[in-house]
């Protein structure tokens, strides 16, 4: 059983999405999420866990790359 419970503002990954994203808030069962840079939401139904600091890292740098392409604001 997992017994980390996110709060707003918790950096955290996403099990099943396979991403990092910032606590936004919950509703009932599930959390929404932001990735790192902002950008569109999605509801996360858990499992989540903390972020580790090398997968906040990577979703940095990964948004960084997307941003030099012009892909990202």
């Amino acid at each position: 059983m997992n017994a980390y419970t996110p709060v707003e503002g918790d950096w955290v990954w996403d099990e099943t999405a396979g991403r990092v994203g910032r606590v936004m808030g919950r509703e009932g069962p599930r959390y929404q999420l932001r990735p790192p840079g902002g950008g569109r939401e999605w509801d996360a139904y858990g499992p989540l866990r903390p972020a580790t600091a090398a997968e906040r890292l990577s979703a940095g740098v990964a948004l960084a790359n997307a941003r030099s392409r012009g892909e990202a604001p």
